[in-house]
């Protein structure tokens, strides 16, 4: 794996969900993206299963220090803003939340 400042996505064949992340990410040209194929790279897969509770679920995205199953596209380009700002797409900002999400926010104090 990576240590120079990439996404680093952990797929495999077939996975829709992957392929949805990834159509999602493409809209956004030069994102430093490292696909690691579970099915191929045994470390991979240990990766995975390291950060999913034992099971290998994908997409699993590695951001810096921040790892995250199963993210949205503006999920891993938050986690982006705050592991490699430098790198992040021009012209992109944060969504903001919706009201479920201003619900939590003010339950819970933030």
């Amino acid at each position: 794996m990576s240590t120079s400042p990439t996404i680093e996505l952990f797929w495999r064949p077939g996975c829709g969900f992957c392929m949805g992340l990834e159509r999602s990410l493409a809209k956004y040209d030069g994102l430093p993206i490292q696909r690691h194929n579970i099915w191929e790279e045994p470390q991979a897969a240990a990766f995975v299963r390291q950060h999913a509770n034992g099971n290998e679920v994908v997409p699993t995205v590695k951001v810096g220090d921040t790892v995250m199953v199963n993210p949205s596209a503006d999920e891993v380009l938050a986690a982006m803003a705050i592991e490699m700002p430098d790198q992040l797409p021009a012209g992109w900002t944060p969504k903001e939340p919706g009201k479920l999400g201003k619900t939590i926010g003010r339950m819970f104090g933030n």
